[in-house]
This record gives C-alpha cells, sequence and structure tokens, in this order.
C-alpha cells in the first residue's frame, strides 16, 4: 500500500535509529508479530515481560510505515463523540472505552520514562471547540456524560476562551491531562526494550504466505524462510486490510503541515491541543523544538494519486486555517504530506479474530487516536495471550460481542 507522499518531520528528529538484520533463516516462537510500527512495538513491549519467546517482523526499516507520518495528539476523546458512543453502544461500554484510553495515555507516559532516548513525552491540556451552533449543542452534551464520570473538564464561554486565546468560538471543552508524544522516537524506543528483554526484530522481512495446522501456524518470507509460531499479532496498520479486508474499516485520506520554529508561544495559552466540532476538523500541537503541527482536511480519497495531487492545496489551506486562529504567530511548512487514514464505521477500533486465521490476532487501531488505541488493544491481546481472558475484549471484538 502506497500510505503517504510528501516531505517527512519525524524521522529528522532520529536520524540514527536502530537498524535491525533482514530474516535469513527458518525459525520458531511463541508469538509472531507481523508489523512493528506503533501497534507492534507496543505488543512486543508487553510481551517482552512476558515468560514467552517473541519474534518481531516488518517488511520496511521500523517506523517507515504509517508511524511516520503520526502528528501523535494523545487523547482520550476520539473523532466519534462521546455521546455518540453512547447512542451506538450504551453509556456503560462507551464510558469504559472511554477510560482505557485515559488508562492507556497514563500507561504511555510510565513507558516514556523507562527508555535510553528521550521520546519527548509532554502532557497536554486540550481545546475542544465549538465550530458552529451545532457544534455548541454537541459540546453541551459531551460535557454531560464527562462531568457526570467525573473527567476532568470546563466548559468554556466565549469570554473565557478569548481571555486564553487570540480568537473568539461561542463554546469549548477544556479537558485536563491528554498529551503529546514523538511517536517515531517512542516506537524505535518501545521496540528497543524488548530487544533487551529478548524479543528478535527483523526489519525489511515481508509475509508472502501462510498455512495453519492444530498446533502451530506458520508464515514465509517473501525470500523463502518459515516461521512458525503458536500465536500470530498481525500489527500491520492500514496495511492490515490486506490480510483481511474487514467490513467494518474505512480508509480515507489526511493531510499535515510541520512548520518552521516559532519563538514564542505566548498567544497559545499552555501549548494546548486545539481541535474543533466540524466534520472535516482540523487540529493542531506544538512539537518539543517549537514547531506547530497542524493537520485535518480529511477527504474520502482512496487512491494515492489522487492523494497526492491535493498535498499542495492542502497544505496552503492548513496554514490559512491556522493563520485565522494565531495571526500574530508567523509560521510556514517546512514538512508537508498527505497519508492515507483509517477509520471504523462504527467509532471504535478493533480486534479481529477470524475463522480463517486460527490462533491470529488482527489489531486494528483505527481512528484519529491510533497510538492511544494500540495501547488498549495492545494491552487486551497480551492478557487475551497470557490469561486466555480479557474483560474488556468483548468492546473492541470485531462482532462487538459484548454490545
Amino acid at each position: 500500500m502506497d500510505l503517504h507522499s510528501g516531505r517527512f518531520y519525524w524521522q529528522t528528529t532520529y536520524p540514527n535509529s536502530t537498524r535491525y538484520q533482514e530474516l535469513d533463516e527458518d525459525i520458531k516462537c511463541d508469538v509472531l508479530i507481523i508489523g512493528a510500527g506503533s501497534s507492534g512495538a507496543q505488543c512486543a513491549y508487553l510481551l517482552s515481560e512476558q515468560d514467552l519467546d517473541v519474534v518481531v517482523v516488518d517488511k520496511r526499516r521500523i517506523g517507515a510505515g504509517s508511524t511516520c507520518v503520526n502528528t501523535a495528539l494523545l487523547q482520550y476523546l476520539g473523532d466519534k463523540m462521546l455521546f455518540e458512543l453512547v447512542n451506538t453502544f450504551g453509556e456503560e461500554a462507551a464510558i469504559q472505552h472511554t477510560k482505557l484510553c485515559e488508562e492507556a495515555i497514563k500507561d504511555i507516559e510510565k513507558t516514556s520514562l523507562k527508555m535510553d532516548i528521550d521520546p519527548e513525552f509532554f502532557w497536554r491540556d486540550s481545546l475542544y471547540y465549538a465550530s458552529d451552533k451545532e457544534g455548541v449543542e454537541n459540546l453541551r452534551k459531551e460535557y454531560a456524560f464527562l462531568q457526570k464520570h467525573q473527567f476532568k473538564v470546563d466548559l468554556l464561554s466565549e469570554n473565557q476562551i478569548s481571555e486564553r486565546y487570540p480568537f473568539k468560538k461561542q463554546s469549548a471543552l477544556y479537558l485536563y491531562n491528554d498529551g503529546e508524544i514523538n511517536p517515531y522516537k517512542y516506537n524505535h524506543g518501545l521496540l528497543q526494550l524488548a530487544h533487551k528483554n529478548g524479543v528478535r526484530i527483523f526489519e525489511n522481512t515481508k509475509i508472502s504466505e501462510k498455512s495453519f495446522t492444530n498446533e502451530n501456524t506458520t508464515f514465509f518470507t517473501e525470500n523463502g524462510h518459515r516461521i512458525k509460531s503458536r500465536y500470530v499479532i498481525i500489527a500491520a496498520g492500514y496495511e492490515g486490510l490486506e490480510f483481511k479486508q474487514e467490513k467494518n474499516s474505512v480508509v480515507t485520506s489526511s493531510y499535515a503541515v510541520i512548520t518552521n520554529q516559532v519563538e514564542s508561544f505566548n498567544d497559545w495559552h499552555k501549548r494546548t491541543l486545539i481541535w474543533e466540532t466540524a466534520r472535516p476538523y482540523i487540529y493542531m500541537r506544538t512539537t518539543k523544538d517549537n514547531r506547530i503541527i497542524i493537520g485535518g482536511l480529511d477527504d474520502n480519497t482512496s487512491f494515492p494519486e489522487e492523494r497526492d495531487s491535493k498535498i499542495i492545496h492542502k497544505k496552503d489551506k492548513l496554514i490559512e486555517e491556522f493563520n485565522k486562529l494565531f495571526p500574530r504567530i508567523e509560521v510556514y511548512p517546512e514538512y508537508y504530506l498527505g497519508a492515507f487514514y483509517g477509520g471504523t464505521h462504527d467509532g471504535l477500533p478493533m480486534i479481529g479474530e477470524y475463522e480463517e486465521f486460527p490462533n491470529c490476532y488482527f489489531l486494528f487501531a483505527y481512528g484519529d487516536n491510533g497510538l492511544v488505541y494500540s495501547s488498549v488493544l495492545a494491552k487486551i491481546i497480551k492478557e487475551v495471550i497470557t490469561k486466555e481472558v480479557s474483560p474488556t475484549r468483548g468492546l473492541y471484538h470485531q462482532e462487538r460481542l459484548s454490545v
């Protein structure tokens, strides 16, 4: 899959990243993880703490898939609003999902502190503003559920917003304890921790065929080597759909700009994450080296040629939208890109288990909050493999067994 195009930023922050060899022999293991991006790396790290022989393979360099274009806002609310999830899944399930995402951000911060490299994790609050009158009402609904279940959030008035920011919006949620991270460094840091714990990692190792028996699964590499494993986690991001088409998934396109380094954020209250109720929406965050990431303007383009033809226009439009909010911050695009973006029709990520793939778990961390979703789903899959049970497995199963 032609995942992305453009001028990329994250790799420049860690140019001498660790390299791993290509698989050049037949091997056996307890767990094979296909994909070494965010989802695969989090699975590898969690399983490395268990008494298991774990192998990770990726057809590219580590972090060269969707991870290198992940804008990495860490939020517990998602593209589909909480009150909408309540309408679809019921209040108990929707709140359970939101609390799991909140806990995942804490887990990401704890893991970051164990790394030899700095993955640039920062706690950030979020401003979620109403784009129109409908957005004002939606934020009221959202606030009611968040307050009822004791999430730390304020509902700001127009005056309160203007006191903190150089723009006017009728209403906004101010959410505490979200975060941001460098996804490329975090990806490498996770795999370094896993590797220290004995996980074998192979780059440039493409899977081409598979076979199943009652006891083992065998995957074959493009170069003819066999990997025999008891369990398999397919954590291949959007390319997981090349193994198994999933009816609940949808792949579209998204765009982002990374600006020059900015001298001052005096106009930007606490360097909060910022996003809006409009769909498609604009979002933004800052980086450790004082750049601004502006993303969004998603569209239904699913052909790479069409996506790429829009990058320049989208780049200019994203800068224009930023200037409407922060006219005194001078920015220009140093990096910009277009990339495929995966979501689900019902708004939750998925763990896929299919009869034709025995002992295989598909990790579909699809949605705007992919890194957080990866953390949630990786923990569940670890529980299923090591304990054969997880209390939240049904919530994310592709058949949504608990709802």
